[in-house]
């Protein structure tokens, strides 16, 4: 049976591996409506969502940003953080009251370098979020902007 990508670090990560990372992680919370980050700025750190929900968006010229996925409960926010140039490629805002484990970046990098087990897991779990997103975004903004939609052929 193949296995499925999950997007929840407590799904995707070993058990030793997800708890090394949350003895480093910080609780933060962030009220409804604030921006947690936008396209361009420097990813320098990531979150998981214990509770609330968080909007990933788009900047497109002329409109208003276009939402590509609502994340929630043990999930992903942000990706940009492990990859050069390490800057956000989309923006999030809190569309709820969001309390979550957030990473530093730096650390969680180094953490990985010395512990080559603990890097593939990350970078497994990071690279089935990224495909996701990328898959997400596509279907996204062809339902938004495409003369059809993403479903229908032309």
């Amino acid at each position: 049976m193949p296995i499925t990508p999950t997007r929840n670090m407590l799904q995707a990560l070993p058990a030793e591996h997800r708890e090394r990372l949350l003895r480093i992680a910080r609780e933060v919370s962030f009220p409804q409506g604030t921006r947690i980050f936008d396209e361009g700025a420097r990813a320098d750190r990531f979150w998981v969502i214990r509770t609330g929900t968080i909007e990933l968006d788009m900047h497109v010229p002329g409109r208003r940003a276009a939402v590509i996925e609502t994340l929630r409960h043990n999930e992903l926010v942000g990706c940009s953080w492990l990859f050069p140039p390490r800057v956000w490629y989309l923006g999030a805002e809190a569309t709820t009251p969001v309390r979550a484990y957030e990473f530093d970046a730096t650390a969680v990098r180094l953490m990985c370098e010395e512990d080559p087990a603990l890097g593939h897991a990350v970078t497994q779990w990071v690279g089935e979020v990224l495909a996701h997103r990328l898959r997400a975004a596509r279907t996204r903004l062809l339902d938004l902007y495409a003369p059809y939609g993403a479903g229908s052929v032309a």
